[in-house]
């Protein structure tokens, strides 16, 4: 159907718009079929239904735009309500001339009828715009003393039953016009959160891939440069061996390929073990002696690939940012937590301070996620290490 295209909240707006345009549009012909039933239609009446019909176009006029000001889709509409304030005047003194006088025997005419309907209306429309409570003090307190002063003028033995109708209307209406508008912002804002969350969700997960992504092609290109690399001498050189390191970049590579399916799949997870082995075979290929103290095999399937992806971002930087000759990997358990500590002596002369590039910022994200801490520090001259201390609970 036609109103599948809008959403809940649009639908709730229109519902509440419908709602106080009604109540704008039927407050006239409720009063007057409440009040004064039995005011004879003539030329003084089509003067009353004309003022009544303009000043109900202007209220509506100034509901709209007050409630897109309440909503913050335009500005405060002070024009329309100095003209409906205009237009209260103006309509309650064509009334007056209209019905100068009370017919015989009334206590209420339609001049007073009218001045109540008119300030009613407005006291409607500009509460989308003017807090309540100064809407009910203004209208009520200018058009009590109006009715007081009309009546007065024109004999009028009971006035205060129309200054209570005023009252009660104001009371009733005003408040809860401005509680119905309320309403919809608290509906509106609650759509723009969803709609934040969703954004924010897309974000978090575009951020998750590109992290994915650059932990799987950054060591792989690194190694690839430098097996590229070493094969070029070994081909200047006329050695045989430079073979070998090709078929190696090509085997890599299709690694490379298989890996980053995976990654675009969403279903790769770094494996601790697996990560050990390749960092062993790497750093060794790339000419560092690698040492491995302890495989983590016992530890939970989520903490063994968390610290897969620090062995692998570690492995990636020693390769890319250092100058080792050798480095250390090393687990350690203590009551409740682990420790995965990697070493290296390949930082160069006259470093005095590390800079977290945003790989070590990913880790930094996945290990916070489990409760734990990445430090990255200089652990003397020329030497960095990487230490990653994850929480683990075991069965």
């Amino acid at each position: 159907m036609w109103w599948r295209r809008y959403s809940q909240a649009d639908r709730f707006e229109l519902y509440i718009q419908v709602t106080l345009y009604s109540n704008v549009v039927l407050l006239p012909s409720v009063l007057v079929g409440a009040v004064a039933p039995e005011v004879v239609p003539d030329g003084r009446a089509v003067v009353l239904a004309a003022a009544g019909t303009v000043h109900v176009v202007l209220c509506v006029l100034l509901l709209r735009a007050g409630i897109a000001a309440y909503l913050g889709r335009g500005p405060r509409p002070t024009r329309l309500i100095r003209v409906g304030a205009a237009s209260v005047v103006a309509a309650s003194a064509a009334t007056l001339a209209a019905y100068p006088d009370l017919p015989p025997g009334e206590s209420e005419g339609p001049a007073l009828l009218a001045l109540l309907t008119f300030g009613a209306l407005y006291a409607v429309a500009l509460a989308t715009v003017v807090r309540p409570a100064v809407v009910v003090a203004a209208v009520g307190g200018l058009g009590g003393a109006a009715l007081f002063a009309l009546g007065a003028a024109q004999g009028s033995v009971a006035p205060v039953g129309l200054v209570v109708v005023l009252a009660a209307l104001l009371g009733g209406f005003v408040p809860a016009c401005r509680v119905t508008l309320w309403t919809l912002g608290m509906v509106r804002e609650l759509d723009r959160a969803r709609q934040v969350q969703a954004g924010l969700a897309v974000a978090e997960e575009r951020l998750r891939f590109a992290r994915d992504l650059h932990d799987v092609l950054g060591r792989t290109l690194s190694v690839v440069a430098l097996k590229a690399e070493l094969s070029a001498r070994l081909a200047e050189r006329g050695r045989p061996e430079a073979v070998d390191e090709m078929l190696e970049v090509r085997r890599i590579a299709h690694e490379a390929q298989a890996e980053l399916r995976a990654v675009v799949g969403g279903y790769r997870a770094a494996d601790l073990a697996g990560e050990l082995a390749g960092a062993r075979g790497l750093l060794a290929s790339a000419g560092i002696a690698c040492r491995v103290d302890g495989d983590g095999g016992d530890l939970p399937t989520q903490v063994q690939g968390t610290l897969g992806w620090v062995v692998r971002e570690g492995t990636t930087n020693v390769l890319r940012h250092s100058e080792a000759s050798a480095c250390t990997i090393a687990l350690g358990t203590t009551d409740g937590a682990v420790t995965l500590t990697m070493d290296n002596d390949g930082v160069p002369p006259g470093t005095d301070r590390i800079r977290l590039g945003n790989g070590l910022v990913g880790l930094t994200e996945r290990i916070t996620a489990l409760g734990g801490t990445v430090t990255a520090r200089l652990a003397g001259p020329g030497r960095f290490s990487l230490v990653a201390e994850v929480p683990v609970t075991r069965p």
